[in-house]
């Protein structure tokens, strides 16, 4: 049998940049996609998002962020029918112990949008067999995630804005499927 491999279209390119830590304290816009953007999470009406079962179990699964990892803090964030957008803020380790070193290793941002997205999928999977959610093909997320790193307090207010105002735009975002 033939591999289909072809590295020249295969190849994927990183979209993260090179040499920067993302485990270093900051504030991440994130975007996560359902594979194919079907639209699984609920629908908008009226310019809002009405989660349905599933997403309610996203939405509370990303709240529980901040369980797994509490040196997070979570800002805006909104569901929509095939996506997720987030803004997560990487905080300092400060479990210090006796002489004043930190103690701990950060996680990565893409530690934690990954261990979000494997709860995710494991679950949705859950209610797919249980709950006779909609079922999918292939894998429910996309392979990778979009972040932004933002550096400014002007940049974070545009970025809020975005997320909060989502679904009031939802026939004109780029994720929307018709």
């Amino acid at each position: 049998m033939k591999n289909p491999f072809n590295p020249k279209k295969h190849h994927r390119r990183s979209i993260r940049l090179v040499d920067y830590d993302y485990s270093k304290e900051g504030l991440y816009f994130i975007t996560i996609c359902v594979q194919n953007n079907t639209c699984l999470f609920g629908h908008i009406e009226n310019q809002k998002m009405i989660l349905n079962d599933a997403g309610k179990m996203i939405e509370g699964e990303w709240l529980a962020t901040k369980e797994r990892f509490p040196n997070t803090e979570l800002h805006e964030y909104v569901v929509m029918p095939n996506h997720f957008h987030a803004i997560v803020e990487i905080l300092p380790i400060v479990d210090f112990h006796g002489v004043g070193q930190p103690q701990g290793i950060a996680p990565t941002l893409g530690k934690m949008v990954g261990t979000f997205k494997s709860i995710v999928s494991v679950e949705y999977i859950r209610g797919v067999k249980t709950m006779k959610w909609k079922s999918f093909n292939g894998k429910l997320l996309q392979r990778n995630y979009w972040e932004h790193i933002i550096r400014s307090w002007d940049g974070y207010l545009n970025i809020s804005n975005y997320i909060k105002t989502n679904p009031e735009k939802w026939k004109e975002d780029k994720f929307f499927a018709q």
